[in-house]
């Protein structure tokens, strides 16, 4: 794979794990957290919750615009860069089109929810306050556009989900900007 890849799903999908586990089966790769550049704001934050706020989602796309040129410019290096955050609706075609580097994967972890709890319970941070597994699940497959490749990664390990994803790079392939 040569070219940026996107990684989402809800919080406790496997995004952080696949990325890091893809860019170091990649000869040369960058990972790019994109929630590490909300904890770069020191005061003012605004966190996303429910009610959408519009100061928090601005912010949430400044997160965006952030990451997607972060992956460019890794690429321009000569770079593939795995970009992983949590981008659901509407927002998966945006953040699309926000990386110019073609070609683009886009990757959608969609594990079960059941397995999502058990993965949320089993992991040192959490991913879950005011928003609820069900709620982002809901959002996930009911308001997310079928972009990219969408894998069902229940029951399979981290490295089973990378060897997948390799295999499958040409269904994930993004040439053009999404409508």
């Amino acid at each position: 794979m040569n070219g940026v890849v996107l990684i989402t799903g809800i919080s406790a999908a496997g995004k952080s794990t696949v990325a890091q586990a893809l860019a170091e089966r990649l000869p040369r790769s960058a990972h790019v957290r994109g929630d590490a550049f909300r904890r770069m704001v020191v005061n003012g934050g605004a966190g996303m919750t429910p009610d959408l706020a519009e100061e928090a989602v601005r912010q949430l796309h400044l997160r965006y615009r952030i990451a997607a040129n972060a992956a460019d410019l890794y690429f321009e290096a000569g770079f593939t860069a795995i970009v992983q955050d949590v981008v659901l609706g509407e927002d998966l075609t945006k953040f699309a089109k926000m990386i110019r580097t073609r070609p683009l994967y886009v990757v959608v972890l969609a594990p079960d929810p059941v397995e999502v709890e058990r993965r949320e319970r089993e992991r040192p941070k959490t991913g879950y306050g005011e928003w609820t597994i069900g709620r982002l699940d809901a959002a996930l497959r009911g308001e997310t556009p079928r972009l990219g490749l969408w894998l069902d990664t229940s029951r399979q390990t981290p490295e089973e989900t990378v060897t997948e994803i390799i295999s499958r790079a040409q269904e994930a392939e993004i040439h053009e900007n999404p409508a």
